[in-house]
């Protein structure tokens, strides 16, 4: 049995809040992570596109996930 260890947890919670920010965009109008770093701003792009990688990652550790 394949446990995921603490990179897999990692994505996984990033891609959540990732989602959540995507959620509040289409249901309120409101981006949290521009609120926080700027619209658009060095730190708003790093974070979208971590949260990006992570869902490339989580997706190519969808077989493992199944199973545990």
């Amino acid at each position: 049995m394949n446990k995921l260890n603490a990179i897999d947890w990692v994505a996984i919670i990033l891609l959540a809040v990732g989602g959540l920010n995507w959620g509040l965009v289409g249901i309120l109008n409101f981006d949290l992570v521009a609120t926080i770093f700027g619209d658009m701003s060095v730190l708003s792009r790093i974070v979208y596109a971590v949260v990006g990688v992570c869902a490339v990652y989580v997706l190519a550790i969808s077989v493992k996930l199944r199973k545990s």
